[in-house]
């Protein structure tokens, strides 16, 4: 690669400068290679998701934290054979185009015939959209939107102009699944619960924006449009959200099953509903009146968000994610106790968002951002020598009188990792000083709280089990964004 020249003038330039100017240097060298001595250039190395890297060499510690930028280099997966011939049927997709299409750690994180199938359902759907199109104008006719049998050009172009516009509607609607489903399809399994009323809240928005077409008639398409694109991004957000809490009943293997049941509770409440809802608009003088229509769904729906909001509240998950970790972490840390998972469902906030929790913890973080404002190498290579052991490196910010933790993972981390940097960064919070007075009062709090980590996590392991957690699947996953490598080499 053109970019990875620079570093290898730089190695080179690094062993003619170490090549000794006397005899006695020589015969020391010679000794020091006897013996087995070698020096070594500390190197660490920046993975990103997208493929490429970032190189930081911390040979010298009075120097500012430098790094060199290194472009992808395509290296085959090994795995099967099968998963070879995937990666290479998409090698031409941009990464951004496969970033939004395929799932995370495609092909890896699928089965081998996850491609073909899509490849063939593709042009399934977009002749199933074809015919659709063609029914609606049927429709739309049928109702007295001009006639097949009519012989004037008026009509027929109202119909077609009709129809374009309905389907106009729908078309831009699908445009909130795509975004949906292509930027936050990695989100649904770690929080289905949260995403599905967030999902409630946004469809409740499109169809107010659907009532307010009674108000604007000649705003129809705008609204419309609008009402349709809020409540297809709901229904991105409903579905996935819907089919984690479906796999969570079918503890048997039964999905197929549970969804099938599923679907006739939720066709006998259609039928209720609808027949509630045309009891309420056959009332006389109800049509014509707008702020009795207006208060009336507003009731009904209010009524219906705090209904969806328990039966999400009643929902037991024995797996571990990020926002229960950090109610059994903090439980343990504090208590000594681990919760169980029926105690921890209870106390789980469905609407906060994990990022606004305290303490505040940043994942995925740079090296960059781990040295400072100084970007100082000596910094990072205490951090490193800190960490050896760990398969994360945490360091910490006072921010008036909250503390806020960052985090970054090496390569082959895992949720194990996950869970014990929130455990450090719980006992930190938890027992370090209210005020710290330079980067040594820092580093000592960080070595104490990785001592007591090593003393009580197996402990917390062990509760967490008894507890009734299921420890062999987990939701805590590992941001792959930004992953940290440590090298060396000779010199």
């Amino acid at each position: 690669m053109t970019s990875c020249q620079p570093k290898r003038r730089r190695v080179e330039h690094l062993r003619c400068s170490a090549q000794p100017s006397s005899i006695r240097e020589d015969d020391e060298d010679a000794d020091d290679r006897r013996v087995g001595v070698e020096r070594r250039i500390s190197i660490v190395v920046e993975r990103y998701g997208n493929g490429t890297s970032k190189r930081y060499f911390l040979d010298d510690d009075d120097s500012p934290l430098q790094g060199i930028l290194e472009e992808r280099e395509t290296k085959p997966d090994n795995n099967s054979q099968s998963s070879n011939s995937s990666e290479t049927n998409i090698l031409w997709l941009p990464d951004v185009v496969k970033d939004f299409v395929f799932p995370s750690g495609f092909p890896g994180s699928v089965s081998d015939d996850y491609l073909d199938y899509m490849l063939w359902q593709f042009p399934t759907n977009i002749t199933g959209w074809i015919c659709n199109v063609l029914v609606t104008s049927s429709l739309l006719k049928a109702v007295g939107v001009g006639s097949f049998s009519g012989t004037s050009a008026a009509a027929t172009a109202a119909a077609s102009a009709a129809a374009i516009r309905w389907v106009s509607k729908d078309g831009i609607g699908a445009l909130g699944r795509l975004l949906i489903g292509g930027r936050f399809g990695s989100l649904f399994d770690d929080d289905p619960k949260q995403w599905r009323m967030y999902a409630d809240f946004i469809g409740s928005a499109g169809s107010f924006f659907d009532l307010a077409t009674q108000l604007y008639p000649s705003q129809f398409l705008l609204l419309a449009s609008t009402g349709n694109l809020a409540k297809a991004v709901a229904r991105g957000l409903r579905d996935p959200s819907f089919r984690v809490i479906q796999n969570h009943f079918a503890i048997s293997g039964n999905l197929g099953e549970v969804a099938a049941k599923e679907e006739v509770w939720e066709v006998a409440a259609q039928l209720i509903g609808l027949g509630f809802g045309i009891l309420i608009i056959d009332t006389p003088g109800l049509v014509k009146s707008f702020p009795f229509v207006l208060l009336t769904w507003t009731s009904i729906r209010l009524v219906h968000l705090w209904l969806r909001y328990q039966s999400l509240a009643v929902l037991q998950f024995n797996t571990v994610n990020l926002k229960r970790a950090r109610i059994i972490v903090e439980s343990h840390v504090v208590h000594s106790v681990v919760p169980g998972y029926v105690d921890c469902n209870k106390r789980e906030n469905i609407l906060l968002w994990q990022r606004f929790m305290k303490p505040r913890i940043i994942f995925g973080v740079s090296l960059e951002e781990l040295s400072g404002l100084e970007k100082s190498v000596s910094k990072v290579k205490a951090l490193l020598k800190m960490y050896t052991k760990e398969k994360y490196i945490l360091t910490l910010n006072k921010l008036n009188k909250d503390t806020e933790f960052s985090v970054s993972f090496k390569v082959n981390a895992t949720s194990r990792d996950v869970l014990r940097c929130l455990w450090q960064a719980y006992w930190l919070e938890e027992n370090m000083e209210e005020s710290f007075k330079d980067k040594d009062s820092v580093f000592h709090w960080l070595k104490q709280s990785l001592s007591e980590m090593d003393n009580k996590f197996d402990d917390f392991l062990f509760k967490l089990d008894t507890a009734g957690w299921n420890l062999r699947e987990s939701n805590l996953k590992v941001p792959n964004q930004v992953l940290i490598d440590q090298e060396s080499i000779p010199f």
